[in-house]
C-alpha cells in the first residue's frame, strides 16, 4: 500500500513517547497539577528524565523557582480528571479539588504526589541548559513510588487533538538487558 503525504503538524501523535504524566508543582501554600505528554528517558541510573513545559503553562513558573516536581502516572481509571486537567489552569483553578484528586507528602520535594495515580516520581530539575530555547527541563529522579497492587496499568497515551490509545496487552521478548 502506498504511504500518503501526513500533515507535519501531527507528527506528534506518531512519535508518542510514553503515557501522559500529571507533573505537580508546589510553592508555598500554592501547588498546581498539569498534564505532560512530551517527554523522555535520558538515563537509567541515576534516572533522568527530560521533559517539555511551556512558558505558557502555569506550572513552569513554579518549576523555575522550585527546581523541583513529581511526575504521576495515572491510569485509565482516571482519564476524566486527568483530561479536566489539562483542559483547565492552576492560575485560576485549584484543580486537586475541581477534579477529586488527593495530595500525598513527597519525602523528598515539596510538590506532592497523586494517590490517583499508580506510580509517582519525585523530580529535581538536574539542566535547565535548553529551557530558555526549547522550554525543555532535565530532572532527575530522587525517589519513585508504586502501588504494588497494580499489575499492568492501563496507561493513556496522547496521540493528538483529545485523541488517546490505552496501553494493552503486554508482551515478553528475549533481552540481555538487566
Amino acid at each position: 500500500m502506498p504511504k500518503k503525504r501526513f500533515p507535519l503538524a501531527k507528527v506528534y501523535g506518531l512519535l508518542e513517547p510514553g503515557p501522559v504524566l500529571l507533573l505537580t508543582t508546589a510553592k508555598g501554600a500554592q501547588s498546581n497539577a498539569m498534564v505532560l505528554s512530551w517527554h523522555t528517558m535520558l538515563e537509567f541510573e541515576p534516572p533522568l528524565v527530560g521533559c517539555v513545559v511551556s512558558s505558557r503553562n502555569h506550572s513552569y513558573a513554579l518549576l523555575r523557582a522550585t527546581k523541583e516536581c513529581v511526575l504521576n502516572i495515572p491510569s485509565l481509571e482516571i482519564a476524566r480528571q486527568v483530561v479536566g486537567c489539562g483542559n483547565s489552569t492552576g492560575a485560576r483553578l485549584d484543580k486537586f479539588g475541581k477534579f477529586g484528586l488527593t495530595r500525598r507528602a513527597a519525602t523528598r520535594v515539596s510538590a506532592p504526589l497523586i494517590d490517583e495515580c499508580f506510580a509517582s516520581l519525585e523530580c529535581r530539575v538536574v539542566d535547565t541548559g535548553m529551557v530558555r530555547k526549547y522550554s525543555f527541563f532535565v530532572l532527575e529522579v530522587v525517589a519513585a513510588w508504586v502501588d504494588a497492587q497494580v499489575r499492568n496499568p492501563r496507561t493513556l497515551h496522547h496521540r493528538g487533538y483529545g485523541r488517546f490509545m490505552v496501553a494493552g496487552e503486554t508482551v515478553k521478548l528475549p533481552s540481555r538487558m538487566r
